[in-house]
């Protein structure tokens, strides 16, 4: 039997005879190949989960930005407060507008019985991912707010963020990538925003 199909309990009528699956395709064999890699790793299990939980409804972005708008007021830069809100209102923002496009989108959760569901969530909807959403806007903003090239936060925050949704098995590969997109964009959407602000203060 294909390493793709599990043998599951007897049917009813027929105790002796095993369910076959048939083979994982497209997005199903992705998600269960990714969780094959990671399998008897607890260590990376448990670093998936803390990201989830770090992330969830964009809370744990919403402090990082709150600390760096306090840091920044302290030090007298009210162009530093104003990135740093802008950080964490953009992260916020984009987690609400991925949270509005599930509910027109609709797709449900990864249900395949094959694939491991590491921890809760708060809906049974999938696409685009809030997680990958919001840290993707995240990470931008507060790599500039904190001075650093435009890459270099992303860089090292967005690829696990988006790897642990579908380790966890809460995410198809669509949906954390869709994340990223909307995520970004949002994130260009406040920086122009703020260029706009930054031009009209200097007229």
């Amino acid at each position: 039997m294909s390493s793709e199909s599990t043998e599951a309990a007897g049917t009813p009528g027929s105790a002796d005879q095993p369910v076959v699956l048939p083979p994982a395709r497209g997005e199903v064999a992705a998600l269960l190949g990714i969780q094959r890699l990671v399998e008897g790793r607890p260590v990376v299990s448990s670093a998936a989960r803390g990201l989830s939980h770090f992330g969830e409804h964009s809370l744990g972005w919403l402090a990082v930005a709150g600390v760096g708008a306090a840091a920044a007021y302290r030090r007298g830069d009210d162009a530093g407060v104003r990135r740093w809100a802008e950080a964490g209102v953009g992260a916020f923002g984009a987690h609400a507008a991925s949270v509005i496009i599930k509910r027109v989108v609709r797709r449900k959760r990864p249900h395949d019985e094959r694939i491991r569901v590491g921890v809760s969530t708060p809906s049974k909807l999938s696409f685009p991912s809030s997680h990958a959403t919001s840290t993707t806007a995240a990470a931008i903003l507060i790599g500039r707010a904190a001075g650093l090239p435009p890459a270099a936060l992303p860089a090292v925050l967005v690829p696990p963020m988006l790897v642990s949704r579908l380790v966890l098995g809460v995410h198809y590969p669509t949906d954390v990538l869709a994340g990223a997109a909307i995520g970004a964009a949002s994130a260009a959407a406040v920086v122009a925003g703020d260029r706009l602000i930054a031009t009209h203060d200097r007229r």
